[in-house]
């Protein structure tokens, strides 16, 4: 039986390279897979995902409109899709969550979501809020604060190194602008 996993970390612990090992794999067997990743992230370019360590695979772009059961289910019509791969999972909605269960529910198909647990200022964004409710799998993949310990939060920065504690959630960015901190060291920055 196909399973909805949900592989979450802060920043910088190689969710987008494990998304990558991981539709590798299927496919080096002759398997298909639909790697999907938010239209708005264009980092590395629109329809991409990138690795910090330099490997990328192309991806089918969604927006928080679509029906992503609609999406694959197409996709099925022109090849088998033995897994659904999701990068930058936390920009999921509510629905989208539910339509990745049926997924697996209804179509048997595994689907691999990898994203944030929560945002600049400790909040949950939605996605990750109901993958982490409704997944039959739950995965952390660990990042590591400038002190040693797991880092399990994200702070976002100015351009003068400050924490910044308002803001739109979604703002598109890399080391540049975030940095992954443990909860202590988070705390410390974002409260004072």
């Amino acid at each position: 039986m196909a399973k909805l996993y949900f592989y979450y970390s802060s920043m910088n612990a190689g969710k987008s390279t494990n998304l990558l090992q991981s539709s590798y794999n299927y496919k080096e067997r002759g398997m298909s897979t639909i790697v999907l990743a938010p239209a708005f992230d264009d980092r590395f370019g629109k329809g991409k995902v990138t690795s910090r360590i330099g490997i990328e695979t192309d991806a089918t772009t969604f927006t928080r409109d679509m029906n992503l059961l609609d999406v694959v289910t197409a996709a099925q019509e022109e090849a088998a899709v033995h897994c659904v791969l999701i990068d930058e999972a936390q920009f999921l909605t509510r629905d989208q969550v539910f339509q990745l269960s049926e997924l697996t529910d209804k179509l048997n198909i595994p689907v691999l979501a990898y994203g944030l647990r929560t945002d600049f200022q400790g909040e949950p964004f939605e996605g990750s809020k109901y993958l982490l409710a409704w997944s039959d799998n739950l995965k952390e993949l660990k990042a590591i604060c400038h002190c040693g310990r797991k880092a399990t939060m994200v702070l976002r920065m100015d351009e003068d190194g400050n924490a910044v504690t308002e803001g739109s959630q979604v703002e598109i960015g890399g080391n540049d602008r975030y940095v992954s901190m443990c909860r202590k060291h988070f705390k410390e920055a974002f409260f004072g």
